[in-house]
Formats: C-alpha cells, structure tokens, sequence
C-alpha cells in the first residue's frame, strides 16, 4: 500500500498525457509531432514512467509500439483521469460564466431525432453557449465502453434489467416508451381503421437486422404473433434510410413512440391502427453512481424531468 502512494506521487499529467499520445498514435515519432516536442523526450518520459511503476508498459515492434498488458491497465485509467480533468475545466467554466458549458451525451438514433432533440432545444434557449457533443451506439456499448471510460458524462435512452441491477451505474426512468407499426403519410394503409399483424405480413418492410439491437426487440412482437422476422424489403440500421423509404408510401415500419410524439409531423409519418402485442420499455437516463454531477448535467437531467412529465401528461 505504502509502495502504492510513492508510485502515484511520482507519476505526473505529463507521464500520461505522453503514455496516452503514444498509445494513440502507435508511434513515438507521430507522438512528439502531435505533442509538440522532440522524440528524444517522448523516450525519456515513456522510460522515466515504466521506471517509476516497474513494469514495461510498450511492446516495441516492427510497425511502432502497442501497449502491454501493464500498459493497457494504466492506459484505461488514464483516458478516466483526463476525461474528468476535463469535465472538471468545464465545470469551472460553467461557474465562470452561467451560460457556457459542454455536455457529453451517448444515445441511440431515434432519441435524436424526437426526445433528445427536444430536450437539447431547450437547454440551449436557457444556455446558447452550452457546446453539445452527441455519441450515437446501442446502450449497451455506450455503457461499457463509453460511460464507463468517462468519454461521456450520461446516456439517454431505453434502459435495460442490466442498467438498473448494475452497482456502477445509476438510472432514472423518464418514461415508458412503445413500440408502433408506422408508414408515410401517402401508404394506402392510413385509410385502414384496423389492422393486424398478419394483415402486414407480405408489406414491404424496413426493418434493423434482427441481431442488431433494436432488432431484437421488434423480433418479440412478431414471434408473439406466431410470424417470422420478415425476409423480404430493406433491413437497414438506419433511422434516416427507413424514414426515406418510408416517404415513398410503400413501406411500414416499426419505431419507438418518443420519436413520433416529437418528429410524426415534421416527417410525416402516421401511426398505424395497430397494437403490438409487446410491453412498454423504460427510457431514462443512465450515470456513473457517486460521480459528482456537473451543472450542465444537471440542467440538462431537470430539463429531461419536466418534458417527459409533460408528455406522460399529454398521454393519459
């Protein structure tokens, strides 16, 4: 333990910084390019760091270096460290200057384009300087690998029995989110005044493959029916090709109920008088537990609560 605290009171920003570069970068040489100094530099600092923890923390090879066992450890802590120095920064200069700021937030595609968009439109009407920065992945890996790693500060999105049971992570339900069958407007189907799931069966559908995530999902409605995924139409991971096809007034989908509550008109979609025989799903917010919470995600979280509760109003 003692060892321990000497080795971390000898370690400095500038060992990591240079340890995270040459990581990066697979090069010492491209590294002290991209840092400013001199190879020479970026040796002595690699060589006075892996002295200090007494561990080899690169692998020199024929195409540059790679980190080591030793060095992956220290590397995944250090992308931590410098991702909550920055937070940090951001932090003093939101209390600097109230209406500045960065937020990092993970989500889904569909979030962007109906719930989170409202949401950062309103945050930024009470904080025009506030810089947004939106990763898109599935839930899942935006928590392992993203959250997790602090390259984010939370996720919005559907949440999952492993987000709530995980000791690492804290969830708050927005609201329950359901799955509908949709169309364009133009779809001779918006005329039907009732449907059911064999009746769309040999529609053209656009669809997420059904291993993605999403496509996991919409898998249950059709099994629970006693129907096959369907095979035939377009399976694309994309919101954006699947609204465009959509248009054409020949294909049916199915998207998250978030998303046409904020976007059925702009896109001009109608939802199909059908009733997908799959319960709601949570949607909330996701954070690291005990990481001190900034004042822009705080903003931001508050902003989320009053609009959610505005919908589930409307919705009743």
């Amino acid at each position: 333990m003692r060892q321990t605290q000497q080795h971390s009171q000898r370690i400095k920003l500038r060992h990591l910084e240079v340890l995270l570069a040459v990581a990066q970068w697979g090069s010492m040489a491209r590294a002290a390019e991209h840092l400013a100094i001199t190879q020479p530099v970026i040796s002595k600092t690699i060589a006075d760091l892996e002295q200090i923890v007494g561990v080899s923390l690169l692998d020199r090879t024929r195409n540059g270096v790679e980190p080591t066992l030793y060095g992956r450890a220290l590397l995944k802590r250090s992308s931590a460290i410098f991702n909550d120095l920055r937070t940090s920064m951001s932090e003093l200069e939101f209390l600097a200057d109230p209406a500045s700021g960065e937020l990092r937030i993970g989500t889904t595609e569909p979030m962007t384009a109906g719930l989170l968009c409202a949401i950062v439109d309103r945050v930024s009407q009470q904080r025009p300087r506030i810089a947004f920065h939106v990763k898109l992945g599935d839930p899942p890996q935006l928590r392992d690998r993203e959250l997790r790693e602090r390259d984010i500060d939370l996720i919005i999105g559907r949440l999952s029995q492993q987000e709530t049971h995980a000791d690492d992570i804290e969830t708050e339900v927005l609201l329950d989110e359901q799955a509908l069958v949709v169309s364009g407007n133009q779809n001779p189907l918006t005329r039907r005044r009732k449907l059911q799931m064999t009746d769309l069966i040999d529609e053209c559908w656009t669809l997420p493959p059904p291993e993605s995530y999403p496509g996991l999902l919409i898998a249950t409605a059709f099994q629970a029916c006693n129907l096959p995924y369907p095979r035939s139409g377009v399976m694309v991971h994309s919101n954006q090709m699947q609204i465009a096809l959509l248009a054409t007034g020949r294909f049916v989908t199915i998207l998250p109920s978030t998303m046409l509550q904020f976007s059925a008109e702009r896109l001009q979609l109608t939802v199909l008088p059908l009733r997908l025989p799959i319960p709601p799903w949570p949607v909330g917010i996701m954070t690291l537990r005990n990481r001190l919470m900034t004042p822009v995600a705080q903003l931001f979280i508050d902003c989320a609560r009053e609009i959610a509760k505005s919908q589930t109003r409307r919705n009743k």
